[in-house]
């Protein structure tokens, strides 16, 4: 685990949290759109707390014995809880992929309790749980962590990370210090992907929705999505469907569902707002499909995407489900306004 920098976004909420080190609560709740760094922020946060010697702006040294440890992710005093990835083996197959869990589980919540029962390393010394993303606890696990919150250690903090934070119960939430996590303005985040060497962040930032880790992280997969699929997509009710499938099966079946919706919440921003969220390198070209779009067809087709979504992960025949929902995404358009 390496030494995380503060994004320029994040510094005025470090300097708060800082500024307040010594009154840390018990519990904080990081939370904030997906992409800004809010996971890196509170491993910072972390690191910085039980760095030995943290720099004139507070945050790790790097050098340490303490940061010797996170690099090494094996530091006595952190713990970090996410979901777990797990191998299985595909049918008809002797090798394992490894598949990411979307939960966290009650058994990951009760193993901290020999790490919470323990003193520090340091005899004035932190301990410092992070939960991420927080919203992915299921019900048991919520309960057990509301437990430990309820009566928490001495010396323990716990960093809550969410995406979701409606989704996490409310009996937690009112048991954190909330902190609503910065969105970089377009133009920090455009500063930062290109000292990052990242090429046309434009139309990478834009496509991830102003988030500029989500885009860089998922940089090949957005490029694909939004230059490739955007050409064909573009075309309308003239679209060829088997094309758009061979593209998307490569790219997965959640993913080409994602790169949908966000076409079709472009078309329908443009129809109401005369603006795009996503595409804003091809908003003359949503422009033109929005005058050819049946309105009624565009909302029944979102809630169609929408199921899809919700099914991605099931075993169905992708090929044919990606055909169905190309075939759907033509018939939108009226063929009168072509």
């Amino acid at each position: 685990m390496i030494v995380n920098k503060i994004f320029s976004w994040q510094t005025p909420i470090w300097r708060r949290i800082i500024a307040d080190k010594k009154r840390l609560p018990h519990a904080i709740l990081l939370r904030g759109k997906s992409g800004i760094g809010k996971l890196g922020f509170a491993i910072s946060l972390s690191q910085s707390l039980l760095c030995a010697q943290a720099n004139a702006d507070d945050q790790a040294c790097g050098t340490c014995p303490s940061c010797g440890w996170f690099a090494q992710d094996n530091h006595p005093d952190f713990r970090l809880i996410a979901p777990e990835q797990d191998a299985e083996k595909e049918e008809g197959s002797s090798t394992k992929t490894t598949k990411k869990k979307t939960q966290i589980v009650i058994d990951q919540i009760r193993g901290l309790s020999d790490f919470l029962s323990l003193s520090s390393h340091k005899s004035d010394g932190l301990r410092i749980v992070v939960i991420h993303p927080a919203e992915g606890l299921n019900s048991a696990a919520a309960n057990a962590l509301l437990k430990m919150l309820e009566e928490p250690p001495a010396n323990v903090v716990f960093i809550l990370v969410a995406h979701q934070s409606h989704k996490i119960i409310p009996t937690i939430m009112s048991r954190c210090q909330k902190i609503d996590m910065p969105v970089p303005t377009t133009s920090e985040a455009l500063a930062w992907m290109r000292e990052n060497g990242i090429e046309a962040p434009e139309a990478l930032l834009s496509y991830a929705g102003g988030s500029p880790l989500m885009a860089i992280n998922d940089a090949e997969e957005v490029a694909l999505a939004s230059i490739e699929i955007g050409k064909l997509l573009s075309l309308g009710a003239k679209a060829d469907i088997f094309q758009l499938t061979s593209i998307c099966l490569a790219l997965g079946i959640e993913n080409a569902v994602n790169a949908l919706q966000k076409w079709c919440y472009d078309l329908l921003h443009y129809h109401f707002t005369q603006k795009v969220r996503y595409h804003q390198n091809q908003e003359s070209v949503l422009k033109k499909l929005a005058q050819q779009v049946i309105l009624t067809r565009l909302l029944e087709f979102q809630s169609t995407l929408s199921n899809a979504k919700k099914s991605a992960n099931h075993p169905l025949n992708n090929e044919l489900q990606l055909e169905r929902l190309f075939l759907h995404y033509i018939q939108i358009f009226d063929c009168a306004k072509l």
